[in-house]
C-alpha cells in the first residue's frame, strides 16, 4: 500500500511539473525547499541525524536550483540580491546542519516564505499593469 501511495504521489508530481509554466515551477521549488526544511527540523528534533542531513541537502539543492535559474540580464539588481540571499540561505542551512540548530532552519524558512509571498503576487501585479490605461504608472491612482 505504501509503495502504491508513493507511486501515485510521484505521478501526480510529474504531471503537475509537466503542465506548469515557469512561474509555477519556481513556486513549486520554493514550496519544496520549505517542505524539506520542515522535515529536516522534525528529524533534527527527533535526533535522526542522517535523515536531517538528507533533507537539508535536498533543500540546499533546491535553493541552488533557484539560484541558477536567475536571469541576471532581465532581473538586474533584483536577481543579484536574490543570488546573494540564496547564497546566504545555503550557508545558513549548512551551519544549521553542523550545529543542529532549529532556529537557523526557522530563519531560512522565514526568508523563503517571504520570497514565496512576493513571487505569488507577481501575476496579480502584472495583470493590474496590463489593465492600466496607456501611460499610467502601476500603483499610482488617478
Amino acid at each position: 500500500m505504501h509503495d502504491a501511495l508513493r507511486q501515485y504521489t510521484k505521478l501526480q508530481t510529474e504531471t503537475t511539473v509537466e503542465g506548469a509554466d515557469g512561474h509555477r515551477l519556481i513556486a513549486m521549488l520554493l514550496d519544496g525547499a520549505i517542505e524539506r526544511i520542515g522535515r529536516a527540523r522534525a528529524f533534527m528534533l527527533r535526533g535522526d541525524i542522517a535523515r536531517k542531513g538528507e533533507q537539508i541537502g535536498w533543500a540546499v539543492s533546491v535553493i541552488e536550483g533557484l539560484r541558477t535559474a536567475l536571469d541576471h540580464e532581465r532581473g538586474g539588481e533584483i536577481a543579484a540580491n536574490l543570488e546573494a540571499l540564496y547564497d546566504y540561505m545555503e550557508r545558513r542551512l549548512t551551519e544549521a546542519n553542523l550545529r543542529n540548530d532549529p532556529a537557523i532552519l526557522d530563519e531560512v524558512t522565514g526568508l523563503l516564505a517571504q520570497i514565496k509571498s512576493a513571487w505569488a503576487a507577481i501575476p496579480e501585479v502584472l495583470a493590474r499593469e496590463s489593465a492600466a490605461p496607456s501611460g499610467a504608472v502601476a500603483g499610482v491612482g488617478r
